[in-house]
């Protein structure tokens, strides 16, 4: 898909042919624009960067925005201490290759102090970073995260404004944010309140994964086809893992399966895939029926209300 950008003027050839844009040069444009309109109007950002093909994607594009000089602002990543070991290191790794910093905060402090009270050992712990990202938020005085949602994720995400405003709880009311007219973004804050930045609202997955194609990005080897090991449980294929065991009766298989999303494993599913490469997830990408929460998040099945709750709460 490519658009027609306006003919610019150029000196001594007035009859230049125009300049032609593809989708995703348009897209990563207009990303670029937010963060620098980030880096311009706001004290004390912070990077929400966890290692996924988002924030990969979102780490990219502040290369191509603030490059060669340092980011104007820290990475930062809730950690919930039930992540993929392979989506941790890659995380630490492409940090320490780009020089820049990593702030982790960790669920497992938060429990240790108190601030997060888990009803059960096996509970998914992924709701629960809304209070470490709050107490991060807090500690570093960030009165801006930008972070990698989409809009095709899930129905609450669509709701968002690209500048997302959090009152002094942290807290976010769909019915209490500001206009953003001619692509227009409003930053100022009062203390303690602080704005959700998402400069890639307006990509879809597949969006994502053509440009990590076209950019030839690394992800994690999760995002690939590989076999493993799987129990069938509510339509969705569980990992065997020591959080995710299987359940009497359950059977256990060995499936060629990918991620699409590489959460909390005690709530994020694979999908059956045989998708080896960029292009293969491409085409897979635009062949699905569900988005990737709906296929691979068991957490987000109980209600279509659920992830609205938890941005009231202070999610993502």
């Amino acid at each position: 898909m490519s658009f027609v950008a306006p003919p610019l003027p150029k000196a001594g050839n007035p009859s230049a042919a125009p300049v032609r844009l593809s989708h995703l040069d348009w897209l990563e444009s207009e990303a670029i624009h937010i963060l620098r309109e980030v880096a311009g109007q706001c004290a004390q950002p912070a990077l929400l960067f966890s290692g996924g093909k988002d924030s990969i994607v979102l780490l990219h594009l502040a290369t191509k925005a603030f490059r060669p000089a340092r980011f104007p602002f820290p990475l930062l990543h809730v950690d919930t201490g039930h992540n993929f070991p392979e989506v941790i290191e890659f995380r630490d790794r492409r940090a320490a290759e780009l020089g820049e910093r990593l702030i982790v905060r960790t669920i497992d402090d938060s429990i240790a102090r108190g601030r997060i009270v888990l009803r059960s050992a096996d509970e998914s712990r992924n709701k629960h970073q809304s209070v470490t990202l709050l107490d991060a938020i807090a500690e570093f005085g960030f009165d801006a995260c930008i972070g990698g949602a989409r809009r095709d994720e899930e129905k609450a995400r669509a709701k968002e404004r690209v500048f997302s405003f959090r009152d002094g709880w942290g807290q976010w009311d769909p019915k209490n944010q500001r206009p953003e007219l001619w692509n227009l973004y409003n930053a100022r804050v009062a203390p303690g309140e602080h704005m959700r930045v998402f400069p890639i609202s307006n990509w879809t997955e597949t969006d994502v994964w053509q440009y990590i194609a076209r950019e030839r990005l690394e992800v994690p080897s999760l995002y690939f086809a590989h076999p493993r090991q799987v129990v069938r449980r509510n339509g969705a294929l569980v990992p065997v893992t020591p959080l995710t065991p299987p359940k009497e009766g359950e059977t256990v298989e060995t499936v060629s399966v990918r991620f699409r999303t590489v959460g909390d494993i005690s709530c994020t599913c694979p999908v059956e895939s045989t998708a080896a490469n960029y292009d293969e997830i491409v085409a897979e990408t635009m062949d699905a029926t569900l988005t990737e929460r709906g296929a691979t998040r068991m957490d987000d099945k109980t209600s279509e209300a659920s992830m609205e709750q938890r941005k009231r709460e202070g999610y993502f």
